[in-house]
């Protein structure tokens, strides 16, 4: 079975990336000894996401480990707050707290009828060779309240034009299917072969 690293500490981040690349091993940041926080100062999510795979590739060349790295950086795009929270939607109320994060936005858009959102997430391939970097977008509107499951990120307050509901009360199937990162993943795909 062929390997890939991604570069993330987040848990539900890699068991999604698992799922979507059934058929590779896919090792975490904790798999190769990395426990340092990475600096993502890039303006864009493709700059982070290079930023990310290109350190890691690094570290990986320094221990003797050579599997490709994939990193990815994603955003929520609101065109009300002229992008915000873009790529700073992680720490977007100052640290990584999903709720908090979720009732700044919702604050933000009080009073605004324009509620047109979309997510963005880029994906850096990085191998001996050098670099790549895929994109995925999906687009919606942000919710004036909270539906369905609250347990990650901005889910619950999307609502998927795709899917005719949030991301909160889709299945992580049909979520997949049409999400930022799923479709930056169906472009990655076609990298590895």
């Amino acid at each position: 079975m062929k390997k890939l690293i991604l570069a993330t500490s987040n848990k539900h981040k890699l068991a999604e990336f698992k799922e979507m690349l059934a058929g590779y091993e896919i090792l975490s940041l904790a798999d190769i000894g990395f426990n340092a926080d990475i600096d993502e100062p890039g303006d864009t999510t493709d700059e982070n996401a290079t930023i990310k795979a290109t350190t890691i590739r690094k570290f990986c060349e320094k221990m003797g480990i050579d599997i490709p790295v994939i990193a990815d950086d994603s955003g929520l795009f609101i065109d009300a707050l002229a992008g915000a929270p873009g790529v700073h939607s992680a720490r977007y109320s100052g640290d990584h707290d999903d709720e908090a994060n979720r009732q700044k936005v919702l604050k933000n858009l009080e009073g605004k009828t324009n509620r047109d959102a979309h997510f963005e997430c880029a994906i850096c391939y990085a191998d001996g060779r050098g670099t790549k970097v895929v994109k995925g977008q999906t687009f919606g509107k942000i919710t004036t309240k909270k539906i369905g499951d609250e347990s990650f990120g901005y889910d619950c307050i999307f609502y998927s034009t795709d899917l005719n509901k949030t991301f909160g009360e889709a299945s992580e199937e049909e979520k997949d299917s049409v999400s930022h990162r799923g479709r930056a993943v169906e472009e990655l795909k076609k990298i590895l072969k």
